[in-house]
């Protein structure tokens, strides 16, 4: 009973560390991003080579987190495993689906004004929670 205990505690704490090493990446990620976004116009006035190494800084922690995003997964059990791929599933469903009909709706002219990503995204991270808490709630 104890290795059982001991065996559980030591992957709750893998999965912890897992856990936080995902937000500090999407965090220096996110911190980046903002730099990338925000910095040639209020830091260094456009300066092109400041810029080009903000963003491929920026695409560098893309991948970290990336990678620490799977790290996360492969140490999930199968449960949960089976969980974020199916959240995942539906996300990059409606992320296609309302991307490309968002877009389409500019173009064929039934809104005026020009579709903005962070539209998307705001709307696949609501996705992606919710896919997450129906998924637990389903499990339970």
């Amino acid at each position: 009973m104890k290795q059982t205990d001991a065996s559980s505690t030591g992957w709750q704490a893998s999965n912890t560390h897992n856990k936080r090493r995902v937000s500090v990446w999407v965090a220096a990620w996110v911190v980046s991003m903002a730099m990338a976004a925000f910095g040639p116009r209020f830091l260094w006035d456009f300066n092109t080579a400041l810029t080009v190494i903000s963003v491929l800084i920026n695409l560098a922690l893309g991948a970290g987190m990336i990678m620490a995003n799977i790290r996360q997964v492969k140490g999930m059990d199968e449960m949960q495993q089976k969980i974020f791929l199916d959240a995942s599933a539906v996300t990059l469903g409606v992320g296609l689906i309302a991307g490309c009909s968002y877009e389409l709706l500019e173009d064929i002219r039934l809104i005026g004004f020009q579709p903005e990503i962070s539209h998307l995204i705001l709307l696949m991270c609501l996705t992606f929670a919710l896919s997450l808490i129906v998924g637990n709630r389903r499990y339970q």
